[in-house]
């Protein structure tokens, strides 16, 4: 399955965060799930609305994202 880019910068890395502030490196997929980079990882109590770039200063929705290299 495809991984979504990046809109500006083009890499297929993001953190998403919980209300405590912590914080998990995810990958979004051509269906647009959520998923953590580490398959034991639980996404349980985090804001999977806002993704945040690894790799510049972009943050938006999985929606926003696109599958363009």
């Amino acid at each position: 399955m495809r991984k979504l880019n990046c809109p500006q910068c083009k890499i297929n890395r993001f953190r998403v965060r919980n209300k405590n502030g912590d914080s998990i490196v995810v990958t979004v997929n051509e269906n647009l799930e959520v998923v953590p980079i580490y398959p034991e990882m639980s996404l349980e109590g985090y804001d999977l609305e806002v993704l945040y770039c690894l790799g510049c200063s972009w943050q938006g929705s999985p929606e926003k994202l696109t599958n363009k290299h």
